[in-house]
């Protein structure tokens, strides 16, 4: 008898992963987070959270932090990919692998080496916010480069020459070509980067000497002690989640972000 494969066949081990890691895991925060100590069903959980005010400033805080992270990544990643993009050196591969080198060592590494940068020049416990975001910028940052340099490099040239063809100015060209076909680049790193900001809770901790506290620490402490409430503030994060991915157009295919851009 002959084996044969088919897409659908290929699709069963993502299916079993996308089962027992994704939606066996929501479904146990979903119902941990509906339910009080006793297991039974109530929105004690959710009340509670919405009646703090301190876990709401946090929420606001994590969203503030991440949003201003963000914006420094963006600022310093588009003119580093555009120019990386637009460059004819032969080894600007080399110059991109350096902002990416950085990962390849071990996360805490790094974020102590900033704690004891800060530790000796004397920023640690006096500037925390900053600490905090120049942490976030300083690990994010590759990832807000990548997807700008990648969707950068894949636009064409003649684009260019037609627009200085037809007597457009660089700014221009720049605004009516380069910035409209690079949007999935930023977007897709605005998302990389966002997200995780909300909540990366070591460099917080680390940079900001345990006085920055983000939903992540939130989240982390309450798994510790209580699963339910935990869960609750899981469960939360992730509505918060999804309306970024939303809003930043992170369900929309490549080509429809370009299509509507041009």
């Amino acid at each position: 008898m002959k084996l044969r494969f088919s897409r659908k066949t290929l699709c069963i081990p993502y299916a079993v992963f996308l089962v027992f890691f994704v939606i066996v895991p929501m479904l146990v925060i979903l119902v941990y987070a509906f339910t009080d100590r006793n297991m039974g069903f109530s929105f004690g959980n959710f009340v509670k959270f919405f009646s703090d005010p301190t876990k709401l400033s946090t929420i606001v805080y994590s969203i503030v932090i991440a949003l201003i992270t963000t914006a420094v990544c963006l600022l310093i990643a588009y003119p580093v990919a555009y120019i990386l993009a637009r460059s004819k050196m032969k080894q600007k591969h080399v110059v991109l692998m350096l902002f990416v080198v950085p990962m390849w060592i071990n996360f805490v590494l790094r974020v102590n080496a900033i704690r004891e940068i800060f530790n000796w020049i004397g920023l640690l416990g006096e500037a925390n916010y900053f600490n905090t975001v120049f942490g976030m910028v300083y690990d994010f940052l590759p990832f807000m480069i990548l997807p700008l340099y990648t969707t950068l490099m894949k636009i064409d040239g003649s684009l260019y020459e037609a627009a200085a063809d037809l007597g457009g100015s660089a700014f221009n060209g720049f605004m009516r070509v380069t910035l409209p076909l690079s949007l999935p680049g930023v977007m897709s790193g605005v998302t990389m980067v966002f997200l995780p900001s909300m909540t990366n809770y070591v460099v917080s901790d680390m940079l900001g000497n345990s006085m920055v506290t983000i939903v992540g620490k939130f989240i982390y402490e309450y798994f510790g002690s209580d699963w339910h409430m935990g869960s609750m503030v899981a469960l939360i994060l992730l509505i918060v989640v999804f309306i970024s991915t939303w809003l930043t157009g992170g369900f929309q295919s490549e080509e429809n972000v370009r299509g509507a851009n041009l």
